[in-house]
């Protein structure tokens, strides 16, 4: 067990990406706040999942773009579990629009989800990161940064963001043990793709594309990206940070 005794905050954890990281520490030893802003159910239900493995974890509803509202989630986890050691930054929307139909308000709103969350949630754990003197901060930004992407400017502009975002807090943290990783996740097949693409036909569509496109030819899923997650948060990596780790099959390389 790699991170045993370890406490994470995992945010946007009720599904997806955050899920599978979240049961991941979890079998890794870490005990787990489960984050989530609208589905309490779903959030529950991975905490009990993780109890019923023997693990402790605990559901807490937090809008992460929100100051007061991220302050009193990492407070609770300070009561509950004395500590935070590895915060997860996952929690992100990725609406899809024209770039020329997009306004300002829409724009805003990406950046305060995907980006100004970021800042928060780091801004919140680090006085008790820096108290104990380590802290593992992983930031989740995306593979269209690496190429583009048609209908996502807002979206990859807050990917590119967090990228940035990563690098200049690696160098700002760096003296107190905290390290700053940041990981861009391909095309990976979840639960809530088949609502995102609209149809079975697009999503198969988008499967064949992408085996042509990947080193490895087949769908990415979530088992495939959770390592890179364990070993960023786990003392494999205290001597790594600023760094930006792609993990999608060999899709792009950098």
């Amino acid at each position: 067990m790699r991170l045993k005794g370890r406490i994470a905050i995992v945010t946007g954890a009720s599904q997806s990406i955050g899920k599978a990281v979240a049961l991941k520490f979890a079998a890794e030893g870490a005990s787990v706040v489960v984050n989530y802003f609208s589905n309490k159910v779903l959030a529950e239900s991975v905490v009990a999942e993780i109890r019923k493995a023997g693990g402790s974890a605990f559901a807490c509803k937090a809008n992460v773009a929100d100051e007061r509202e991220v302050a009193v989630m990492v407070d609770r986890c300070i009561k509950e579990y004395g500590k935070v050691d590895i915060l997860v930054n996952n929690a992100a929307i990725d609406p899809r629009k024209k770039w020329d139909e997009i306004s300002v308000a829409e724009w805003d709103h990406v950046m305060a989800n995907n980006v100004r969350s970021q800042f928060v949630c780091c801004k919140a754990v680090f006085p008790y990161m820096k108290q104990q003197g380590y802290g593992k901060i992983i930031n989740v930004s995306s593979v269209t940064f690496w190429f583009g992407k048609t209908g996502y400017v807002h979206y990859v502009a807050s990917k590119g963001a967090i990228i940035g975002f990563t690098r200049a807090l690696a160098r700002e943290l760096g003296g107190d043990n905290i390290t700053v990783n940041c990981i861009t996740p391909g095309a990976v097949l979840t639960e809530t793709e088949l609502q995102k693409v609209g149809s079975i036909e697009a999503q198969d569509e988008a499967t064949e594309t992408l085996k042509r496109l990947q080193s490895i030819p087949r769908r990415q899923l979530t088992d495939d990206l959770v390592g890179a997650f364990v070993f960023l948060a786990s003392a494999d990596s205290d001597f790594t940070t600023g760094q930006t780790l792609n993990v999608d099959g060999g899709w792009m390389m950098h």
